[in-house]
C-alpha cells in the first residue's frame, strides 16, 4: 500500500524543471515583441527627421546650390578635356607633318648632291666619240652605269624638266642669258644650259636657261636713214611753197 501511494506522488523537481522552460519561452517572445516595437518607433522617428530635413528650405537651397556648383565644375572639366584632346590631336598632326617635311628635305638634299654626277655623265657622253673596239667597250660600260644611275633616280621620283620652247617661269627656271631671236617670241626658252629636275611634282633643281628677247631692231644702213631725212625735208619745203 505504501509503494502504490508513493507512485501517485508527483515529483516536485520534475514540475520545477518544466515550468521554467515555459516561462523562458514566454519571456523570449515578449522581448522579441518589444524589440519590434522599438524598431518601429525608431523608424518612425527617422522618417520624421528626414521629412523635417527635406522640409527645411535653407538646406534645400544649399543642396541646390551645391548641385549647381558641381555641374559647373563638371562642365569646366569637360571643356578642359575637350581642349586638351583637340590640342593633342593638333600636336600629333603637326608632328607627323613635320616628320614628313623633314624626310622630304633629307631626300632632296641627298638627291641634289647626286645630280652634279649625272651632269658630268651627260657631258662626257656628248664629248666622247669612241672609235676603236676597246673605246667602244669602255663607252658601253660607261653608258650602263649612267642608265643604272638614272633608273635609281626614277625610282625615287626624280624626273627631268623639258624646257626648250617653253614659256619662261621663274618658279621653274633661272634665266642666265637673254638674247634677241628671230625665230622665238619674247620670254621663250631657246637653250638649256643646265637641266632642271622635279621630285614628285616639286622642284628639286631649277633649270638654267637662255631666254629669247624677241626680234631685235632692224639693221638699216646709215646712208638710207640720211636719204630719208633729206627727202622729208624737201617734201616739207614744197608744201610750204605751195601754201604761199
Amino acid at each position: 500500500m505504501i509503494e502504490n501511494h508513493s507512485d501517485n506522488i508527483v515529483n516536485p523537481e520534475t514540475v520545477l524543471e518544466d515550468s521554467p522552460q515555459e516561462e523562458s519561452s514566454d519571456s523570449f517572445n515578449k522581448e522579441n515583441t518589444n524589440t519590434d516595437k522599438i524598431s518601429e518607433v525608431n523608424s518612425n522617428v527617422n522618417a520624421k527627421e528626414v521629412e523635417g530635413t527635406s522640409n527645411n528650405p535653407k538646406e534645400a537651397l544649399n543642396t541646390v546650390a551645391r548641385l549647381e556648383q558641381l555641374e559647373k565644375e563638371h562642365q569646366t572639366l569637360k571643356d578642359q578635356y575637350v581642349r586638351i584632346a583637340a590640342d593633342f590631336d593638333n600636336f600629333r598632326k603637326r608632328q607627323s607633318r613635320d616628320q614628313d617635311d623633314l624626310k622630304v628635305q633629307l631626300i632632296c638634299k641627298s638627291l641634289s648632291a647626286i645630280l652634279p654626277i649625272v651632269d658630268n655623265f651627260e657631258r662626257a657622253r656628248q664629248q666622247l666619240k669612241p672609235e676603236s673596239d676597246e673605246a667602244q667597250t669602255l663607252h658601253r660600260s660607261y653608258q650602263g652605269l649612267y642608265k643604272q644611275l638614272v633608273e635609281v633616280l626614277k625610282q625615287q621620283g626624280v624626273a627631268p624638266m623639258r624646257v626648250i620652247g617653253q614659256q619662261f617661269d621663274p618658279n621653274l627656271h633661272e634665266a642666265v642669258l637673254r638674247e634677241p631671236s628671230e625665230k622665238e617670241k619674247e620670254d621663250i626658252i631657246i637653250e638649256e644650259l643646265q637641266r632642271g629636275y622635279h621630285l614628285d611634282g616639286k622642284v628639286l633643281r631649277h633649270a638654267l636657261v637662255k631666254v629669247s628677247m624677241g626680234p631685235g631692231p632692224s639693221n638699216i644702213p646709215q646712208v638710207e636713214i640720211e636719204k630719208d631725212k633729206v627727202e622729208e625735208d624737201l617734201t616739207s619745203d614744197e608744201n610750204l611753197t605751195n601754201e604761199k
